[in-house]
């Protein structure tokens, strides 16, 4: 049995039993276990952990009845599923109608809205939907389950622990640590060539909480992404350090070469272009030349 339904079966448990059910309890409901012993009881405690981590609120209580006293487990419904807000019928029919007509490709928001007390009939086409990528499924399991993925991304293999899957501008991207580079990377997952290869359950430990991906506008283009060098000097040179969150090499001279994940040239010209006098791109030549082009242009249109 693969973790993630492991997982989901745990859960299960949890949430519809009546009264707390001890390790043991949930050893002889659940396939997937080992036998009872240190095996077992270190896959319990990473599963626990697993669920908690995703924010499922396991309640430890006593067992009623139990002599000696023995303490189970359990999910109450009242912490874990989202209260009645008392939404009005018409608060209710606007909700239904966005449900309706955004989605997520393959998935229906109808169950949601019955669960809140709406209805679900149809309520028109919808319009828009959320796409979704063949590889979303492999990639969760590998997110519940701290599984090392290897993918080919750009012509080149990766061995990726992955972080976090995150939505921008329409695009799926997997955030995570970088085997291959050793440093923390993003991928937009329409980019990935082939399938994901899922490693087994526990490969990795997450130390610390994963940064999102979060584009910027010379990121928002379909174009192959390239490094744009780019020096920045006076008082411009501490705020850029401070705010771009780029790789930043410091000169002698106080001014520093910022690098610029490039994909959409015309929003990173602007970029520059703010920057008036203080900056100048040193690489790559193209998009120097464009922008002296540009100047030239405006400069000649102006005269």
């Amino acid at each position: 049995m693969a973790k993630l339904e492991r997982l989901l079966k745990l859960m299960a448990e949890l949430l519809e039993t009546e009264r707390p059910l001890t390790a043991e309890d949930l050893r002889a409901r659940i396939e997937g276990y080992p036998e009872a012993g240190p095996s077992f009881r270190r896959a319990f405690e990473r599963d626990k952990d697993d669920l908690r981590e995703m924010g499922v609120p396991i309640s430890l209580e006593p067992v009623p009845g139990s002599d000696p006293p023995v303490d189970g487990y359990r999910i109450r419904k009242d912490e874990y599923y989202l209260p009645d807000p008392g939404l009005e019928p018409d608060e209710l029919a606007a909700l239904h109608l966005a449900a309706s007509a955004v989605r997520v490709e393959g998935l229906s928001g109808a169950q949601a809205i019955r669960k809140l007390g709406g209805a679900a009939d149809p309520v028109g086409e919808e319009l828009l939907t959320v796409p979704a990528d063949p590889r979303l499924g492999s990639l969760f399991q590998a997110l519940s389950g701290r599984c090392v993925t290897t993918f080919d991304y750009r012509g080149s293999r990766r061995e990726v622990e992955p972080a976090r899957l995150d939505m921008q501008r329409g695009r799926w991207y997997l955030s995570g640590f970088d085997r291959s580079r050793n440093d923390d990377r993003h991928f937009r997952l329409d980019r990935i060539d082939g399938a994901v290869t899922v490693g087994p359950p526990g490969g990795y430990v997450r130390t610390e909480p994963a940064k999102g991906i979060r584009l910027q506008p010379w990121e928002l283009g379909d174009a192959s992404p390239r490094t744009a060098r780019v020096r920045i000097d006076g008082p411009q040179a501490a705020w850029a350090e401070q705010h771009l969150d780029l790789p930043v090499t410091a000169l002698d001279d106080g001014s520093i070469v910022v690098e610029f994940p490039v994909t959409n040239d015309d929003a990173f010209r602007s970029t520059v272009l703010g920057f008036l006098e203080h900056a100048e791109i040193l690489e790559p030549q193209d998009l120097r030349d464009d922008l002296v082009a540009w100047l030239e242009a405006i400069a000649g249109t102006a005269s």
